[in-house]
């Protein structure tokens, strides 16, 4: 009995000495995982990273930047039924244990240790995940698992269940590229958690377990399953009915993925001048990770205005240059075409222009195959479209028998041409490209931009990027320099051949005139209006290249323009948007324009980090309007050149449309002031005007410089684009006239003389005070004119072309 007892005794001390000794193993383990763990307060300050979302000015979402598409959602903003349907499916028991779950780690131990192969099972609590996501690595490993559920006590302990739940709903990835709940609403099913079916929110319930198992489109039936799982468990936990359970179980699995980019509203261009810029001035990290919306400046009619305005004036002039043949051909149209033709490099931004293989072609007619589509999963999808090309189709080609255009297998564009018939015109890819910018003279918001033909196929942005040269568009500049420094519109100018020294060993300099002829003493109207070269030199030797060289850098066209006689007729080079500035400077009253892409910027938690008007307004929110004077906003913007002449040149440019393109302009009912350009050998084509609303720039060339052909002006095609966006972007909006300030007198004088006169050919001329012209004589009869003869024609010398 003695030995008995004195081994028992001896037994317990050895399991108490075991104890004590797995005790203190344990606790070193404990301690030596807790000296490694991060601090859990950083759960305080975490702040995930969000996706920053671009905005036009009327609020549709035009692009989206973030390495993690998340958008954050307070727990308190989100339906009843996703919280419970999370926590059916991932922690019943949530808000009753204090972070982790023991029987079900109890469960998943014995399944480990029964098991030699495999992932290992998890039995994490959704505090668990929290601490993995937010704070811990990924690694299937029992250490890391020991960590989770020491941080697991450490969170329950300092964060509420609401505060965790939260986080956990905002942290976890769904799949197919989407972070926390509301973003994975938008992301399967195009709608806000509101939206959210019963059957919807079971499914994105199912899918933090493994998205790539329960995909909707690759697995659909294990995604079914899955979901009328959670559906199942939501009835069990008492969170639905179970008849609500069974017709969500009986509802398809319809996702619906929703795409932004910037192609949908044609501003591709637009929308990676504002990521440059908020890279610039907030860094890569902040622009993607931090979570800024962003409201743009972007007009989205007028964006849709001014891409189609450019397309259309590219693809004229490339098309009267003819057809190119194709690059590009299948070596056989056997078997299913579409699945080649899908392989195949193509633009998604051209539409409505589509890709298309010739499957046949007779004399009159080519069938051709379209390029079919991709379902959201990426996967080709299964029906393939024939369509047409006829005779009409081909007629821009100068082809009548479709062999002589098109072969068996060659890669084509084609556009819809009748869609009742399942007709197509063929296209090509424009050789030149351009650029077109629209920004309001007031306030320098840019409401259109377009930087090319297609940004899939270059994004080098040519209304930006693009320095080229301006040509007769600077003309504008030089005028103004004149009309500052003792000119008036009425001041003669001699025009008439001229040679300049250069200096030793030089060649004399000797411009010309466009059309080669000279019209002696002519006013400044006559000048610009009718883009007198050697006018303009002669009028850039007196005044000094210097001067000029500083308006170019006051209204933004060069910051340091050399100061040759040359670069007064466009030979220095700038861009689409700062010529475009300059004129709508001109027309805001010579008053500095800063041009923006960005209205304003909040961050995060809704703090405006940046606003354009940075214009001052006391009595701009008071009180609701009794009475009181309008409030005045406290406008401390520079006055870059005299608002008199700043109208005085708008002036001119206006006549220039009036008198000098009128073929162009006929019938266009407000008023516009602008210039074309058109620079030696036609390698650059420009128009830059602006009516009292908005300000447009135009430019056609070649991205490595070469001539356009002789028969290519600024006024033949730059115009027209310019034209077609205007009667579009300004349709339905009403009509105003530009702003005449005050000490301007309208003065009736002869456009040719500069002389008051009452005669039928009299303009009304704006001159400053003290500067009006001496009145002229009274009129001869020889004045009267012929009926049908118009002043323009009875004064045009003969032989003279109305070109730029």
């Amino acid at each position: 009995m003695r030995f008995v007892l004195r081994f028992i005794g001896f037994a317990a001390a050895l399991a108490s000495l075991a104890m004590v000794s797995v005790a203190l193993a344990v606790g070193f383990v404990l301690w030596h995982l807790s000296s490694d763990l991060p601090d859990h307060a950083e759960l305080a300050r975490y702040e995930p990273a969000m996706t920053t979302r671009l905005h036009a000015a009327d609020g549709r979402i035009i692009a989206e930047y973030a390495r993690e598409n998340r958008l954050y959602l307070p727990l308190a903003a989100m339906p009843r039924r996703i919280t419970a349907a999370f926590l059916s499916a991932e922690d019943r028991h949530f808000y009753e244990h204090n972070g982790i779950d023991l029987m079900g780690i109890g469960r998943a131990l014995l399944a480990n240790l029964a098991s030699n192969a495999g992932r290992p099972q998890g039995a994490s609590t959704i505090t668990q995940q929290v601490a993995k996501n937010i704070l811990l690595s990924r690694e299937q490993t029992y250490s890391r698992k020991l960590k989770e559920i020491l941080l697991a006590f450490r969170i329950e302990e300092t964060f509420t269940k609401d505060r965790i739940l939260e986080l956990y709903l905002n942290e976890i990835y769904f799949g197919m590229g989407h972070y926390g709940i509301a973003a994975a609403a938008l992301g399967y099913f195009d709608k806000s958690v509101h939206e959210l079916s019963l059957a919807e929110i079971a499914y994105l319930a199912a899918l933090p377990k493994g998205p790539n198992n329960y995909h909707p489109l690759r697995r659909p039936e294990a995604a079914m399953n899955r979901r009328n799982w959670v559906l199942e468990r939501m009835a069990a936990n008492g969170y639905i009915g179970q008849d609500e359970a069974d017709v969500a179980m009986e509802e398809a699995l319809v996702v619906n993925p929703r795409t932004v980019s910037p192609h949908e509203t044609h501003a591709d261009y637009f929308a990676e001048e504002v990521r440059r810029e908020l890279a610039n001035r907030y860094g890569e990290a902040a622009l993607y990770e931090g979570g800024m919306s962003v409201r743009t400046t972007l007009d989205p009619k007028m964006q849709a205005a001014a891409r189609k305005s450019l397309v259309d004036g590219l693809v004229s002039f490339d098309e009267t240059r003819g057809w190119r043949g194709t690059a590009v051909r299948l070596p056989s149209v056997e078997g299913d075409w579409g699945l080649k033709l899908a392989e195949l490099p193509t633009f998604e931004d051209i539409r409505p222009w589509r890709q298309a293989v010739v499957l046949s072609v007779d004399a009159k007619s080519a069938r051709i195959g379209l390029r079919p589509d991709r379902d959201a999963a990426g996967e080709i999808e299964a029906p393939r479209f024939i369509g047409r090309i006829t005779g009409q189709g081909i007629r821009w080609t100068g082809k009548s028998r479709m062999g002589d255009v098109l072969r068996v297998g060659d890669i084509v564009h084609v556009e819809p041409f009748r869609k009742a018939s399942n007709e197509y015109r063929l296209r090509q890819i424009p050789e030149i490209s351009g650029a077109l910018v629209a920004l309001e003279p007031d306030t320098g918001r840019i409401r259109a931009m377009v930087g090319g033909f297609s940004f899939r196929q270059n994004e080098f942005n040519r209304a930006t990027q693009a320095w080229r040269q301006p040509g007769s568009t600077f003309k504008a500049i030089v005028y103004a320099a004149a009309l500052d420094n003792g000119y008036t519109p009425s001041s003669l100018v001699l025009d008439a051949p001229l040679s300049i020294t250069q200096g030793a060993g030089q060649a004399p300099w000797s411009p010309v005139n466009h059309n080669g002829r000279y019209d002696g003493p002519s006013t400044l109207r006559m000048g610009l209006e009718r883009s007198k070269n050697v006018m303009t030199v002669r009028l850039a030797r007196d005044i000094g290249m210097p001067l000029i060289a500083d308006y170019a850098r006051r209204l933004g066209v060069q910051d340091d323009l050399p100061p040759l006689l040359s670069m007064a007729l466009g030979a220095g080079e700038t861009t689409v948007l700062r010529m475009t500035t300059a004129y709508a400077m001109l027309v805001n009253g010579g008053r500095y324009i800063r041009p923006t892409l960005i209205e304003h910027i909040q961050d995060r938690h809704g703090t405006t980090i940046f606003r354009h008007d940075q214009r001052s307004c006391s009595g701009c929110s008071i009180r609701p309007w009794s009475n009181q004077p309008a409030p005045n906003p406290n406008d401390k913007t520079e006055q870059v050149i005299d608002p008199l002449t700043a109208y005085q040149v708008t002036s001119l440019l206006q006549g220039v449309v009036e008198r000098t393109l009128p073929r162009v302009f006929s019938g266009f009912d407000r008023p516009l002031a602008g210039k074309t350009g058109t620079t030696n050998d036609a390698r650059d084509l420009w128009f830059v005007g602006s009516t009292p609303e908005l300000a447009v720039g135009v430019f056609l060339g070649s991205d490595r410089p070469r001539s356009m052909g002789k028969s290519a002006y600024g006024s033949g095609y730059a115009a027209p684009i310019a034209r077609a966006f205007l009667e579009q972007a300004l349709a339905g909006k009403p009509h105003t006239a530009f702003r005449v300030p005050s000490g301007i007198k309208l003065i009736p004088v002869d456009p040719y003389t500069g002389k008051r006169t009452a005669t039928r050919n009299a303009i009304l001329e704006a001159f400053k005070p003290g500067t009006e012209p001496p009145v002229a004589e009274p009129p001869a009869v020889a004045d009267e004119l012929p009926t049908g003869i118009s002043a323009w024609e009875a004064h045009t010398p003969p032989g003279f072309i109305h070109l730029q």
